[in-house]
């Protein structure tokens, strides 16, 4: 099979249906499969998904997990996927009609082994928050630093095999779970394992988030913790010392002066992953899934 695509999903039945509606409209003319992972919702997702696959002109896979976390969800997903590609989305997503041909189209350098894509703000009267509408293409070159935000799992999509040989997503990350950032923790890891890595703006996706400006200082937050676990996790457990550095010196030299307050999320986000690893809780970058 060319490529599965991935949508996980906790209680959001109603954000899940007009992004299930998008997908029924991709074009593509290859084998696929949509894959579905409810992360132990309590309300009608299972039903959605149900309707929505009676009536679906392709594959539509309902896999349930019910231990909750992002990354938890994503790792479902993977083991359920046929696709030599596995590519993912968000629930409050909707995907262009050329959204897996361009993603296929992405992987035809064989160096690549991740790609992201553009996110467009579907709505503008939402806050311009998680979107990338850059129309200009972005190298990621094997064993280089990944800054958090380069590549954002509402659009990105791996080699099946290399996110096996990584050991998948860490549950440890991820919204649902204790850190953010399971996305660029991905790509950083396959990125130490040899590979490299692409944006492409040719890759679309549209983002109905919902968020007005009041919730913003939380997601900052949130993201800051992230970003300190991420780059505790580079020192820590990957041996990437270099690169864990580098991303503390962009705190000093650019987040600091933009929001102080990133200095005591981050250190609080990078402190949390230390007590983890030294309690023995945490996944080495050589383990496998």
């Amino acid at each position: 099979m060319d490529i599965s695509l991935i949508v996980c999903t906790r209680n959001r039945a109603a954000q899940l249906g007009p992004c299930l509606a998008h997908i029924a409209s991709v074009q593509y003319s290859g084998p696929w499969e949509l894959i579905v992972v409810d992360n132990g919702s309590s309300d009608n997702t299972a039903e959605v998904i149900d309707e929505f696959a009676r009536q679906a002109a392709f594959l539509v896979r309902y896999v349930p997990q019910p231990v909750k976390g992002l990354g938890n969800a994503r790792n479902a997903g993977l083991t359920a996927a046929r696709g030599r590609i596995v590519a993912f989305t968000d629930d409050d997503c909707y995907v262009a009609p050329d959204f897996l041909q361009a993603t296929m189209h992405a992987f035809d350098n064989s160096r690549i082994g991740y790609v992201t894509g553009r996110i467009s703000l579907h709505d503008p009267t939402d806050y311009p928050a998680t979107i990338n509408e850059s129309r200009v293409p972005r190298a990621f070159p094997r064993a280089r630093y990944l800054p958090p935000g380069a590549l954002m799992g509402a659009n990105m999509a791996f080699r099946r095999d290399v996110l096996i040989d990584i050991g998948g997503f860490d549950p440890l990350f991820g919204a649902g779970a204790l850190f953010p950032a399971e996305d660029c923790d991905a790509a950083a890891r396959a990125s130490l394992a040899g590979w490299d890595g692409c944006y492409d703006p040719n890759i679309v996706v549209a983002h109905h988030h919902g968020r007005k400006a009041d919730s913003i200082p939380q997601l900052q937050r949130d993201y800051d913790i992230g970003r300190g676990a991420y780059h505790a996790k580079l020192m820590l457990s990957c041996g990437a010392v270099r690169h864990g550095l580098r991303g503390w010196g962009r705190l000093v030299t650019l987040r600091l002066r933009r929001r102080p307050a990133s200095a005591y999320w981050e250190s609080y986000g990078a402190l949390g992953y230390a007590w983890q690893w030294l309690s023995g809780r945490t996944v080495r970058a050589t383990d496998r899934g």
